[in-house]
């Protein structure tokens, strides 16, 4: 299974309402996430609201590269089982097409060699 290096540092923050959350729908990567509880916003850093109630700067991420079939069972949970082995915590989301992994800046170039060390290629 093939990993792609996403090239931007992310920050995952949260914010008041959705008025909070005012995008260009042409920028490269946002993920918003509305509950009953919250609204969550993972963006590029430089693109992060000035208006968060928290925010969590210092985050990288990869994806799975291709379409995954909602049929496929475990991928996920393969990578983030071989980086919970390793002490490496995530930060997970997923699209219709794929899921994306983001992990802590300085834990990001050992994740991708555990990952290419157990048979992912990275690219």
């Amino acid at each position: 299974m093939k990993l792609k290096k996403i090239d931007y540092d992310f920050t995952v923050c949260k914010v008041a309402s959705q008025k909070e959350i005012d995008f260009d729908l042409s920028k490269d990567f946002y993920f918003i996430g509305k509950t009953d509880e919250e609204y969550s916003l993972v963006c590029i850093t430089e693109d992060t609201p000035a208006n968060t109630i928290e925010r969590d700067d210092g985050w990288k991420a990869f994806r799975i590269e291709g379409v995954l079939d909602f049929s496929l069972i475990g991928i996920l949970s393969k990578i983030s089982g071989i980086l919970a082995e390793n002490k490496i915590g995530i930060f997970a989301v997923s699209t219709f097409n794929t899921d994306y992994i983001l992990v802590k800046k300085e834990n990001f170039a050992k994740a991708l060699e555990v990952l290419s060390q157990a048979g992912y290629e990275i690219a």
